[in-house]
């Protein structure tokens, strides 16, 4: 009933006393003996306040519960009783419950991505296997063809593994830097240039708004994770033929760089512009695809903007999804 714990128990207390109080004087007022009266005072008010506080403790009692069924891997145990109490404990329980719904949640993607990985991983390897295999036995030529089709196998396997070191560094949550300066309107245009190819036949046009001889300094090669996957992530949620805008602008006051990526085809329902950033949270894709990822793309992206002292958020925009990524011109670094 009550918003705080120790009132509760406050209000149990007097209660229990007052109980206590009143049983006394009448057995007292009846004639009781005192040696009668007493004991069965302290037994009645020892009743009363055993009833209350285990509903007060039953949260904590199914908490304890659900901590060991939790030990024992099973993730889908909730607290039932967390909405039953408005007190410390019932927050409490909530918050559990909480916890346990996203732990719940990283086990089961955790499995999807692993399913996906080991797939994706099968290909390639597959692949090689079979043409050296040919190879080796004669039935194929080692022709420039055939050996540039294992470089390509070869490239997969390596991006594939890139990406598992990088998902070991969000799990840790730290990665070194290699801080240098660049020119920002060259490194848009280095790493826009492959995803328009990798594009392919969609029909995107990517329209790029950089200011020119704007320099920065930061880690390209983090950067590029972080922009790479903003922008593949902004293609892949467009249909075909539409536009994706990059706009760029220095915040002098803030000493920022910002850059918005904005996508005309899809809209992310406000609920959702948080989730999305989650580890192993799948996007739908483009109409009539899967998301075809892991799940890891927006989480590395903000990982990335976070090494750097920066941030990537969602922002309302009535044309559609947009990015806003800010980062700081001239980044500290903590070196631990």
């Amino acid at each position: 009933m009550f918003s705080s714990l120790k009132a509760e128990l406050s209000i149990l207390i007097t209660l229990s006393t007052a109980i206590a109080f009143v049983l006394a004087w009448h057995f007292l007022k009846w004639g009781w003996s005192g040696w009668l009266a007493m004991p069965l005072t302290l037994v009645v008010a020892l009743g009363i306040t055993y009833f209350f506080a285990h509903g007060l403790t039953a949260p904590l009692r199914q908490m304890r519960d659900a901590a060991e069924a939790m030990a024992e891997g099973d993730y889908t145990v909730r607290v039932e009783s967390a909405n039953d109490s408005r007190d410390e404990v019932g927050q409490l329980a909530r918050s559990f419950n909480e916890m346990a719904e996203e732990l719940q949640h990283a086990d089961q993607m955790r499995r999807d991505m692993v399913a996906n990985v080991s797939h994706e991983l099968r290909t390639p390897v597959s692949a090689l296997q079979a043409l050296v295999e040919n190879m080796a036995d004669g039935v194929v030529e080692p022709t420039p063809a055939n050996l540039e089709g294992i470089l390509d196998q070869t490239h997969k396997l390596s991006d594939l593994i890139a990406f598992l070191l990088d998902m070991s560094r969000v799990e840790a949550g730290a990665a070194s830097l290699e801080i240098e300066p660049f020119d920002f309107a060259e490194f848009i245009d280095d790493t826009v240039k492959p995803l328009e190819i990798a594009d392919g036949g969609h029909g995107h046009t990517i329209h790029v708004d950089v200011p020119e001889h704007l320099r920065m300094e930061g880690d390209p090669n983090r950067l590029s994770q972080l922009f790479t996957n903003i922008i593949a992530n902004a293609l892949k949620h467009s249909p075909d033929g539409t536009e994706v805008l990059i706009e760029t602008h220095e915040n002098e006051e803030r000493g920022t760089v910002i850059t918005n990526v904005v996508n005309y085809g899809s809209r992310i329902p406000e609920e959702a512009r948080n989730d999305i950033f989650r580890r192993y949270v799948k996007g739908t894709g483009r109409p009539g695809t899967g998301s075809g990822g892991t799940g890891l793309g927006l989480s590395i992206a903000r990982w990335a903007a976070g090494l750097h002292g920066g941030t990537v958020n969602v922002v309302p925009d009535p044309r559609g999804a947009n990015f806003e990524i800010e980062l700081p011109k001239y980044p500290t670094i903590d070196d631990e």
